[in-house]
């Protein structure tokens, strides 16, 4: 049985979270789907405001500590990402920025991503399309084509007027577990070979 390694980024800062609820929904729905499909699924949860002081101190020294550099390790290994961010100022969170900018950007090339977001008010879902999918699609992701919003109305009520969390949830979810099965696991690229100088001289050489 082929596994499907995810990891889930959430930034929200309270506890609980509401980017921490909709992430675990998120999470939860695409390891349903893959399961159905016939895969094993490894989910691993990381809470970014665990590591604040550790991404700010990246900044400072050029240095990753320890734990953070574990985790980065993690997230560049993984087949997929699910990445929820609340809203500040009409945008994704510092912290959410923060983060993804202590990784190589080459790193999540080709990976699939599922985002979504939420916040107090309706009026900031349009984040999803002007903000954080250009994000990712600058880092040549592969994105799901929906993300996911939610807002105050979608917590503990089923009809709101339009699309029921869950349902706007497994959807994404759904197209998210597609793109995973549509590539093999990921694999790390091979390390580049240091050549001796007389070696590299030689080929130069050969090639006049």
């Amino acid at each position: 049985m082929e596994t499907r390694r995810i990891t889930v980024i959430s930034a929200g800062l309270g506890v609980p979270s509401s980017s921490r609820l909709l992430a675990d929904q998120l999470a939860a729905s695409a390891e349903r789907q893959l399961a159905a499909a016939g895969y094993a699924v490894d989910i691993e949860v990381l809470e970014l405001r665990d590591l604040a002081v550790d991404i700010a101190n990246n900044f400072v020294t050029g240095y990753a500590a320890p734990r953070l550099a574990d985790v980065i390790a993690r997230v560049e290994a993984s087949d997929g990402l699910i990445a929820v961010s609340p809203v500040f100022s009409a945008s994704y969170s510092g912290l959410f920025k923060s983060f993804i900018d202590v990784l190589d950007p080459k790193a999540l090339e080709g990976k699939a991503v599922l985002i979504g977001a939420t916040a107090g008010t309706d009026r900031h879902q349009m984040v999803l399309d002007f903000a954080m999918r250009p994000l990712f699609t600058y880092l040549r992701t592969r994105i799901a084509a929906t993300a996911v919003f939610a807002g105050p109305q979608d917590w503990g009520n089923n009809d709101d007027g339009g699309s029921p969390l869950s349902v706007r949830v497994d959807r994404a979810a759904g197209e998210f577990a597609a793109l995973l099965q549509d590539s093999g696991p990921r694999q790390k690229p091979a390390a580049l070979e240091s050549l001796p100088f007389e070696q590299l001289l030689a080929g130069i050489a050969a090639h006049r």
